[in-house]
């Protein structure tokens, strides 16, 4: 089945150089949720950054990212033509050059690129350099259906624009709009036939045939996709004409019905009663067709199953967050976190909502987004960091188990891994969690003191190497100093120590020091501290400083 050009995600717009940037926040404004990628150490002011251009122009392709280069359209076709033999959904891929005087499209022909061509133009006042033969002639894409239509045949269509554009006329049947203010050869008694209908037919190299999704499938657990198109095919109904699946709502969170969908590569939705419905027109024990005279648009009907996604931001830098979580922030149509988390989120898209709340409001923020997503929205929690080291995924998980709602438990919850400040702290000293180490907060908010010492001593006389969160507040200035009379009495004073403030952040710094030397006041709580095992070790690298480490391998313990 053909894939629509509104599944693609929002675009990339890649920048190669400085001069790009006002050009690329034109093309940004007209293109809703788009992202401005710009080369580290070469570009300032980018939405994120990277560092080889090659290999995250193919990432994305591979992605079905549609892809904006600002540079020449060749360093693009060079970059992607290892890629274009392989079979997938090929997004749109525009080159546009750097001071925004030409717009070229180079690859998704049938994921709408001289549609996306011609809305960057407009935005630059400028003309798309389109040369698909067929779009020129005729003033649209036959076989790019718009939204709410499908193509039967991809190669049986190619063969029949390449006979109009040889001087064959046509004639239409059915109801296609768009056509009628394209420029086609019509004539009535022409030997070609565009064919709009969602009915069943044998492909024909005088006709092409395209289907409107009119048709919705009302589907009860057990479901498998063989069975729609068993019924589908009873009926005499074309898979393309397929628009949705609907379900009851309590059946939100039954994997089958997700399954079935996703292999019939439809939507998902979730109502009720069959009211809102077009007439019936067959019924099996477990598919019931519904068919529309018109196009039916699936997001108009019930809703969709609710989506709660907790991501990590990483420690900050763009560079250091998950793609996934990015790809999470870009779909959510609700985004909840801490304010200064929310905000470190951007760019956003217009539409998106933002909650922002103070950092102290951990479940009621978590009961907040299941309430959301219980709507059929897409939510997404922000944590710092890993969600799941110190963050939100426990709260969220935690207002879950603490829920009967069905409708919490219906949604779909979901925890995307992220770079936590322990990782992100260690990989820029070198590798000191080379070896088993333990990872604690030393903060007695959530839990008592006593318990946090209990750990600490049981952790150091096992030689573990430790991270440090939380390490030292105004309302805790002692508790650090108190920590490190506890680690003197099992480490000597050389023992390692990395200090990572704001890693990942704007002006990060990364300290290396011994145990001895350590003094509270070098800490503050947006300081990780790294106090290494018996093993950890260290030797200068280049330019100064030094890289920290800890071996893989143990010294064997005596006798």
């Amino acid at each position: 089945m053909q894939r629509d050009s509104r599944a693609f995600p929002p675009p990339a717009i890649i920048l190669l150089g400085q001069a790009g940037l006002a050009t690329a926040r034109r093309l940004q404004a007209a293109v809703p949720g788009a992202r401005v990628l710009g080369l580290s150490g070469r570009v300032e002011g980018a939405d994120l950054g990277y560092a080889e251009f090659g290999e995250t122009l193919r990432g994305l392709y591979l992605e079905a990212t549609p892809i904006i280069a600002l540079c020449a359209a060749g360093i693009v076709i060079r970059t992607l033509a290892p890629l274009l033999e392989r079979k997938g959904a090929e997004p749109p891929v525009l080159a546009v050059a750097e001071d925004g005087s030409a717009v070229v499209p180079l690859l998704g022909g049938l994921g709408g690129v001289n549609e996306l061509a011609r809305t960057l133009a407009s935005a630059l006042a400028v003309a798309p350099a389109i040369t698909t033969s067929g779009e020129l002639r005729f003033g649209t894409c036959l076989l790019n259906p718009p939204a709410g239509y499908a193509l039967a045949d991809l190669e049986q269509g190619k063969r029949f624009v390449a006979d109009l554009l040889g001087g064959a006329s046509v004639r239409i049947e059915g109801q296609a709009p768009w056509l009628e203010a394209a420029q086609l050869p019509v004539a009535e008694a022409a030997s070609r036939t565009i064919r709009v209908t969602p009915r069943l037919r044998d492909g024909r190299r005088d006709e092409l045939l395209i289907h409107p999704r009119t048709v919705v499938a009302r589907v009860s657990p057990p479901i498998a996709a063989d069975q729609v198109r068993r019924a589908l095919a009873e009926a005499g109904l074309a898979l393309a004409a397929l628009a949705c699946l609907v379900a009851a709502p309590a059946q939100a969170n039954v994997p089958a019905l997700e399954w079935a969908a996703g292999e019939l590569a439809v939507p998902l939705r979730f109502l009720a009663d069959d009211q809102a419905l077009p007439p019936l027109v067959h019924a099996t024990p477990e598919v019931r067709l519904y068919l529309s005279d018109q196009p039916v648009d699936p997001f108009g009907i019930g809703r969709a199953r609710g989506r709660l996604t907790v991501i990590g931001l990483g420690p900050g830098a763009a560079g250091l967050m998950v793609p996934a979580a990015r790809r999470a922030l870009d779909e959510a149509e609700d985004l909840l976190g801490y304010e200064t988390y929310v905000k470190m989120a951007g760019p956003f898209r217009p539409g998106q909502r933002l909650h922002g709340s103070d950092n102290r409001e951990e479940l009621a923020r978590a009961r907040h987004a299941f309430e959301i997503a219980a709507e059929g929205r897409r939510v997404v929690v922000i944590s710092s960091g890993d969600p799941g080291v110190f963050a939100m995924a426990s709260a969220v998980l935690e207002a879950l188990h603490g829920s009967r709602d069905p409708r919490w438990h219906a949604v779909d919850l979901r925890i995307l891994p992220g770079v936590s400040a322990a990782l992100a702290t260690a990989a820029r000293a070198g590798a000191p969690l080379g070896h088993d180490f333990c990872v604690m907060s030393l903060s007695d908010n959530l839990k008592p003191w006593a318990v946090i010492e209990t750990r600490l001593a049981h952790a150091a006389a096992a030689d573990l190497v430790l991270a440090f969160y939380n390490p030292i507040s105004k309302a805790r200035p002692w508790q650090l100093g108190r920590a490190l009379e506890i680690l003197r009495c099992h480490r000597d004073d050389d023992t390692r120590v990395v200090l990572g403030r704001d890693v990942g952040r704007p002006g990060e710094t990364l300290t290396a020091t011994r145990l001895g030397a350590l003094r509270p006041e070098q800490v503050d709580m947006r300081t990780l501290v790294i106090v290494g095992s018996s093993t950890t070790t260290g030797f200068a690298r280049d330019g100064g400083g030094e890289w920290i480490y800890t071996p893989r391998w143990y010294p064997t313990a005596p006798g």
